[in-house]
């Protein structure tokens, strides 16, 4: 398929090339990776550029353009290529959800951050005993005068120190087949958290949640009541493919890294570039690249086409390929660079640390062999 941009979609990916090459954010990067602060000052400059608004209809101050998912994979592919720590960018085009599920009051709430390139808000589903299996939630609501009360906890909830606003599943605690879902302010009495250290991701919060008697009211509640499950499998769909895409532009500057070290590093007379087992190496990366570029740009343009909707199968496709592709990839380019990349602060080290995140988070490798598979032979069932 013929992915080349159009004129103004090459400006705009320009425009993020620019600010990647303006300075080396590199140093940045590394100090927030170290404190596990989350970036902002980056961000903001990208917000600055409309990143937040490429997938906002022009109503709510949108860019109105006709790819939008194409463009960010361009963006996110050439951010990627710069070493930027592009995972932290998942809430910000997802405003799609709010502007569907979401009152004017809670609308309201978060489009006044736009611009900012501050943490918005984030979903919180999982739980110690409910990961994968959403069934298993024990997190319950109960109306008691003329109130709603929120207990529970939710575990490895990312970004949840940071936003203003977690939209929490949970079940009611009186008729336990029904899952809703409640848009929650963080600063409210009997929310408290308790960070957890992760390998890596480490400019992103991650938090136990413990949710103690957190009174809300009806208009609280996000989306229709009973409809939190189904809420919840529409949004994994674009989250799963925005894993893929970061996965991918992150392994791409790994390569580049590699392969230019390969070239000035000289072993027994002549670049190591040039031994066969390196060759092997730089061969499998290519091909690597080459199919996840062309898988996620291929579900952009379909997904573009119709309604913004990423196709579930694609999506899973995408994220378990990418997430296990892409480390592949950044796990050779670790070997081709020994000890530099091992044993310095060289921005493989950091990536090498995140990649292996993302074949847990936002969907087990497992879920998405099932989703996918389920996908690929549904077409042929009598």
């Amino acid at each position: 398929m013929d992915f080349t941009l159009s004129e103004d979609q090459e400006l705009i990916v320009e425009s993020f090339r620019d600010l990647m090459e303006k300075e080396n954010w590199e140093p940045y990067f590394l100090e927030c990776d170290e404190k596990h602060e989350y970036p902002l000052r980056w961000v903001k400059e990208l917000c600055d550029l409309g990143f937040d608004r490429i997938m906002l209809p022009e109503e709510h101050g949108g860019l109105g353009l006709e790819q939008p998912l194409v463009t960010l994979m361009a963006i996110y592919e050439v951010l990627g290529r710069y070493g930027a720590p592009t995972y932290l960018l998942y809430q910000l085009p997802g405003f799609g959800t709010i502007l569907r599920e979401g009152t004017q009051e809670q609308i309201d709430a978060v489009m006044k951050y736009v611009g900012t390139g501050e943490q918005i808000w984030n979903s919180a589903c999982t739980e110690p005993g409910a990961g994968s299996d959403v069934g298993g939630l024990t997190t319950t609501y109960q109306r008691r005068n003329g109130k709603i009360y929120l207990n529970g906890t939710k575990t490895f909830i990312t970004s949840s120190k940071g936003v203003k606003y977690l939209v929490i599943m949970c079940r009611d605690a009186d008729n336990p087949d029904t899952i809703s879902e409640f848009f929650v302010d963080m600063s409210k009495p009997g929310i408290s958290l308790s960070p957890l250290p992760k390998l890596g991701l480490r400019m992103d919060s991650c938090c136990e949640v413990y949710l103690d008697d957190v009174e809300l009211e009806e208009k609280d509640l996000f989306g229709k009541e009973g409809n939190g499950f189904m809420r919840g499998v529409s949004d994994f769909n674009f989250e799963r493919w925005l894993v893929g895409a970061s996965d991918y532009g992150m392994a791409l500057s790994a390569f580049e890294d590699s392969a230019r070290h390969a070239w000035q590093r000289v072993a027994f007379g002549k670049p190591i570039a040039r031994f066969q087992l390196n060759t092997l190496k730089f061969a499998d990366m290519s091909i690597k690249l080459d199919c996840m570029k062309n898988m996620l740009y291929e579900a952009a343009y379909h997904a573009d086409n119709n309604n913004g909707e990423v196709d579930p199968g694609a999506a899973a496709a995408c994220k378990y390929f990418c997430a296990n592709a892409a480390f592949s990839v950044v796990d050779n380019a670790m070997q081709i660079m020994g000890g530099i990349a091992v044993a310095s602060e060289h921005r493989i080290n950091r990536i090498w640390r995140d990649l292996r995140v993302d074949r847990i988070s936002g969907g087990t490798d497992e879920m998405m062999i099932l989703t996918a598979g389920k996908f690929a032979i549904k077409p042929y069932r009598p």
